[in-house]
């Protein structure tokens, strides 16, 4: 099992530190785990003066799997576009083309007062949001900057989704949908944008190939609406590039907190970059205030993803949910009378309860 491991920048090294305390633990007990390590994002600027090193492409291309941190910080703000954190997470998505992004939000019993939402609304939610990855108005030329005909500047991007691209990450969500409640949820604007109407069209027609899944649609100012308003209402959404990102950290607040939330980013043959979704929140890095378990939680999903050990991936969960019954909380969610600890100390846990 050859994992690639990407600190990244903020707290992106203390995150992943935990999670690797979690592999070393799986290492002792005989699984032939080999990691090696590389900057990416602005500590693949400071080392290489490029956010996506051709060193770090290279590891991760000869990984069966790659686990990430977080990339960004405002000393890299003034750097161009194409050297800045984030093109090292655009550019090694579509490196190894991971167009397949997987984002659970699951609520434990123990952190429904951490959600702003009212117990009863969030209690038992576990929705699955199955966004493309390396398409739509990220990715689509022509873009840029330029004057118009009356002089003043103008920014432009393209959305642009062939029905190829919107055909295999329809499947993806279809055959999520099978393995959980049988509910896919397909989310578009196509009551005004084109790309929207040709996926409409591309996901209606292959509802024919997945009787057993029963398609719904729906717009997204409407789903955003929706995942306040009824949550648990949906099962699998499966979605755009843009509408995934917005949505998906939208539904990681109905579980309490965006550092409980991991994510998969998978490619065709289920080879995958595992990241947590919340950034480097440069802030409180070094501090030891970060919470892990988004990180601890993407090796989960990494075993169950790419090395098919659902029964690991089953035991990384149980002690994440061992650790919060006992009452241990990083400060993003905690309540009144809930015993805070940093990072090291809820890494220490998880690898305890392990």
């Amino acid at each position: 099992m050859k994992i690639a491991i990407l600190p990244g920048d903020g707290i992106g090294p203390e995150i992943v530190g935990e999670a690797v305390r979690v592999l070393e633990v799986l290492r002792r007990e005989g699984l032939p785990i080999e990691t090696g390590t590389a900057p990416i994002g602005g500590a693949g600027y400071d080392a290489a003066k490029q956010p996506l090193p051709d060193a770090t492409l290279a590891l991760a291309r000869d990984a069966d799997a790659v686990l990430l941190g977080a990339v960004g910080g405002p000393r890299y703000d003034a750097l161009p576009r194409m050297l800045r954190p984030e093109q090292g997470i655009l550019g090694i998505r579509k490196a190894l083309g991971l167009f397949a992004n997987l984002r659970p939000a699951l609520l434990y019993p123990e952190l429904a007062a951490a959600s702003t939402l009212k117990p009863d609304v969030v209690a038992g939610l576990d929705v699955m949001i199955v966004r493309e990855l390396t398409g739509d108005i990220y990715f689509g030329q022509p873009r840029g900057r330029r004057k118009n005909a009356q002089g003043d500047d103008e920014g432009f991007d393209t959305m642009l989704y062939s029905a190829s691209e919107i055909r295999r990450i329809a499947r993806v969500g279809f055959e999520t949908a099978g393995t959980r409640g049988r509910k896919l949820c397909s989310v578009d604007k196509a009551n005004v944008l084109d790309t929207s109407i040709l996926w409409r069209e591309v996901v209606t027609e292959m509802a024919k190939d997945y009787p057993g899944v029963a398609l719904t649609h729906m717009y997204v100012d409407n789903a955003a609406m929706q995942l306040v308003r009824n949550p648990k209402q949906f099962d699998v959404i499966v979605t755009g590039n843009l509408f995934g990102d917005i949505l998906s950290d939208e539904a990681s607040m109905l579980a309490g907190s965006i550092g409980m939330l991991p994510s998969a980013s998978l490619d065709a043959n289920g080879k995958g970059l595992y990241e947590p979704i919340h950034g480097s929140a440069p802030d409180i890095a070094g501090m030891d205030k970060a919470n892990p378990l988004a990180t601890i939680l993407s090796l989960a999903m990494m075993f169950r993803h790419t090395f098919a050990r659902p029964e690991v991936a089953d035991r990384i969960e149980r002690a994440v949910r061992s650790v919060l019954a006992k009452g241990l909380r990083t400060g993003d969610i905690a309540a009144a009378g809930d015993k805070v600890v940093g990072t090291r100390a809820m890494g220490e846990a998880v690898a305890g309860a392990l």
